[in-house]
């Protein structure tokens, strides 16, 4: 199942019950069906007016051990198992009601968020789904934290995952884990449990963590020999009245076995889904993630986001995508000629929108006189392209556009922001004001350079019947 398509969120709502890893109360949770467009949102039902708290990235304010989220002074802790399996369900729209501070733990995974998920079914909606195709590389790195990661695009459109750890340990050394498709998460990465190393379980318990945490919600693991008198002393951290580990042999503590063998490597790649699903989108790009942890996912989240944010407001610009529009089409429809036609391919028509592109060389006529030694396209025929552009989007809503002419009224706003040079691909966004009426077309249009605004203008055209 691909990541394109329309929305959805539960038929029916499911509820858990279980402990919380670091706040140790017990708490119940149930996740609710949602409209479109509504995303992720935890409610505390436990609290007066029942305030709501996005599952948003801004409002991360812990990253310790697991993603916590606040809003108004209101928490939400150990968001990443609910979000991941949401997420890995490929569920658009859901509110967690709680009625308590954290997350139910479970067995530490999220098979049994996603289980229940599945068993509840799906209910398709008409709103689609909000993706964000990675065009370029997103990179991130941290020395402090010794973690590194790097979003490329992905030829399948899919969320593809690789995670590396390397632990530096006799237990587990380095590990690796991939998954290639979304729809993997449920078989390969759901059932894979938080983890930590016995050595670490003192410092956590005086840091006011894992207060909930146990042999049932863990993996604990151990790469020395541990005293009766050690073993002990930790049994009761953890609320149990004996650890049985066996002296000589490094590994796992009561000898629970691994569910795969590079469980925490999978596990991490868990932990990466649900802190991304914080960016609000299904991203359709390959994340490489090396040492990963929640610090650096949501730091890296946080410039998703940003991306997101940035990009969603542009045109797809590749221009070696097939053309809608070829120059023999387009000469049938302009009337300009030789100098003057200055639109050679259209490559995007939507019924409000429109992409075209104008490739400038050095034979351009006009260079010989702008400028001599220093050719710069002069900024009056960008905003010609840009308008023929907007003439092809005009007359190709009339049946017969040969019999038709478009001429334009009044140009307004026009900006130019960088050069445009020989060897550049001029790409022109248009996009409708308001409904067509009347024969009356009003279009902004923005013109880009790989990439970058270089002019606009706003435009209004009249589409005329020719004699």
């Amino acid at each position: 199942m691909s990541i394109i398509g329309n929305q959805r969120t539960l038929k029916k709502s499911v509820t858990f019950e279980g402990i919380g890893l670091h706040t140790g109360e017990q708490n119940r949770m149930t996740v609710h069906p949602a409209p479109e467009n509504h995303g992720y949102k935890f409610q505390r039902a436990d609290l007066d007016n029942q305030p709501i708290i996005d599952a948003d990235v801004d409002l991360v304010v812990s990253t310790e051990r697991g993603t916590k989220l606040e809003k108004g002074g209101v928490e939400v802790h150990t968001t990443e198992h609910i979000l991941a399996a949401l997420y890995g369900s490929q569920v658009d729209n859901a509110i967690i009601e709680l009625n308590g501070p954290e997350i139910p733990i479970m067995d530490g995974s999220a098979i049994q968020f996603v289980e229940a998920i599945e068993s509840a079914g799906f209910e398709e909606q008409k709103a689609k789904r909000k993706t964000f195709k990675l065009r370029s590389n997103v990179a991130f790195e941290d020395d402090e934290i010794d973690v590194e990661m790097l979003a490329v695009p992905n030829p399948d459109d899919d969320f593809r995952v690789t995670v590396m750890v390397d632990y530096r340990s006799p237990v587990l050394g380095t590990q690796h884990a991939t998954m290639n498709h979304l729809r993997d998460f449920g078989s390969e990465i759901a059932k894979c449990r938080t983890f930590v190393f016995l050595k670490e379980v003192k410092k956590l318990a005086a840091s006011g963590l894992i207060k909930g945490g146990d042999l049932n919600n863990a993996v604990v693991l151990f790469e020395r020999p541990y005293s009766e008198k050690e073993l002990n002393e930790i049994a009761s951290l953890l609320g149990k009245e004996v650890l049985e580990a066996r002296a000589d042999i490094p590994g796992v503590l009561n000898t629970s076995p691994l569910r795969f063998q590079n469980e925490p490597a999978r596990h991490k790649l868990l932990d990466i889904a649900g802190d991304l699903a914080l960016t609000g989108y299904f991203i359709q790009g390959h994340i490489l993630a090396a040492r990963p942890g929640h610090t650096g996912n949501i730091a890296f989240a946080k410039i998703l986001k940003k991306k997101i944010k940035e990009e969603m407001g542009k045109p797809n610009l590749d221009v070696d995508r097939p053309s809608v529009f070829d120059i023999n089409q387009i000469s049938n429809m302009l009337p300009h000629r030789y100098p003057f036609l200055l639109v050679d391919k259209i490559l995007e028509v939507t019924k409000d929108s429109i992409i075209g592109c104008k490739n400038v060389t050095i034979n351009e006529p006009f260079f010989q006189g702008h400028f001599p030694g220093n050719p710069v396209m002069p900024g009056v025929l960008q905003v010609e392209a840009m308008a023929q552009v907007g003439g092809i989007f005009a007359l190709q809503t009339v049946p017969d556009p040969e019999n038709y002419t478009t001429y334009f009224m009044k140009i307004d706003n026009v900006k130019f922001k960088q050069k445009v040079l020989p060897g550049d691909t001029l790409v022109f966004h248009l996009e409708l004001i308001s409904p067509i009426r009347r024969g009356l077309v009003n279009m902004k249009g923005r013109g880009y350079v790989k990439g970058q605004l270089v002019s606009e203008a706003e435009m209004l055209a009249k589409i005329i019947k020719d004699h």
